[in-house]
């Protein structure tokens, strides 16, 4: 038995929404037993419409939880979390597409491996019509790999990630740090928890330029936020800080044509990261 967790805010296109909820339930092999969905803030008629339209549907399968205002993903998400019944959750985005066969590969691994507390699985990223494939986005598999790989970059997608929901109460849930769910993952490992990706791909992400154009200046200052939060864990040393940031900071301010190649770099490949050799003198 496993939870499904959505958070929906008004800037969203209710059919992309619609399509979504049709993924989780019409098209899933194996369907939830639950869907907690979270109104984060005041919604658009259209937008309520269509969860209307859903609750006939689900009747009491779905729970609604709403938000006088509008309070962001990492605060929606644990007030949503609050309202899971069962140990299993499984996250979604309310414009994503679920592959029909992604919660019965994903809650049996979950099942057959219960030492892991979080694990996703490989993700396409296509164009807002889901007309055109952009990336495919590879991750880690084995633990080992994975917090090599969250040095520097998130070793789980969020949108497709399953998890128990004890464990991540354990560590408070979302910080409030933006973006929230990397430094979750940390915050996790460090306490000890186990990580796993599927080597399956089990969703469709919109993205398309209008995302990627955003994560400039704005979503950089998210990203020293959360190398921040990995130095104070002891997570890194200041060498592998300094890497990170600087790192990003080359394509979250360079050119467009210039963040389009990097980002379609890093989405299509993965290779173990390896250690860092340097010294600095700084601090």
């Amino acid at each position: 038995m496993f939870c499904v967790l959505l958070s929906v805010y008004k800037k969203e296109k209710p059919e992309y929404f619609h399509e979504a909820f049709s993924s989780i339930w019409f098209n899933q092999q194996l369907k939830p037993d639950q869907i907690v969905l979270v109104k984060d803030g005041p919604l658009t008629p259209e937008l309520n419409a269509v969860i209307m339209r859903w609750k006939e549907i689900l009747g009491d399968v779905i729970t609604i939880v709403n938000l006088s205002k509008n309070a962001g993903l990492g605060a929606a998400l644990n007030a949503g979390i609050k309202l899971c019944k069962y140990e299993l959750i499984a996250r979604m985005d309310t414009d994503d597409v679920a592959f029909p066969d992604r919660f019965e590969k994903q809650v049996s691994f979950m099942i057959e491996h219960p030492e892991i507390a979080v694990s996703s699985g490989q993700i396409e990223e296509w164009d807002q019509g889901l007309c055109k494939k952009l990336y495919e986005r590879h991750l880690p598999l084995k633990h080992e790999d994975i917090v090599i790989f969250a040095k520097k970059r998130s070793p789980i997608s969020h949108p497709a990630v399953i998890f128990r929901k004890s464990a991540v109460q354990e560590v408070n849930g979302y910080p409030k740090i933006y973006p929230e769910d990397f430094p979750l993952w940390v915050s996790m490992i460090v306490a000890g928890y186990k990580f796993a990706n599927l080597p399956d791909f089990v969703l469709k992400m919109r993205v398309g330029d209008a995302l990627m154009k955003r994560r400039g200046r704005g979503f950089l200052k998210g990203e020293v936020s959360v190398f921040r939060h990995m130095l104070r864990l002891g997570f890194i040393d200041k060498p592998q800080f300094i890497y990170n940031v600087a790192s990003r900071a080359a394509v979250r301010l360079s050119p467009w044509f210039a963040k389009k190649y990097f980002i379609g770099l890093f989405a299509n490949s993965y290779m173990p990261m390896p250690s860092l050799d340097i010294t600095f003198s700084i601090f």
